[in-house]
């Protein structure tokens, strides 16, 4: 399946979650902003949300 994560293509199984997905970049989900398809996603979904063919994920990082 293809997705866009931060504008770049990136190839993944189907039926990952935003969790695994995190986890896969080695990105520590406490300190990030999840966007897919222009939509926020609240921390406590990112176990539950699995992504879909075309989805476009936006991860932004914390600093300070």
């Amino acid at each position: 399946m293809q997705i866009q994560v931060n504008g770049e293509p990136k190839a993944t199984r189907s039926g990952l979650t935003i969790a695994e997905l995190l986890r896969e970049l080695d990105i520590r989900w406490d300190r990030v902003a999840v966007e897919v398809n222009l939509q926020i996603l609240d921390k406590q979904e990112f176990d539950r949300r699995a992504l879909q063919e075309g989805d476009r994920v936006e991860i932004i990082s914390f600093i300070g």
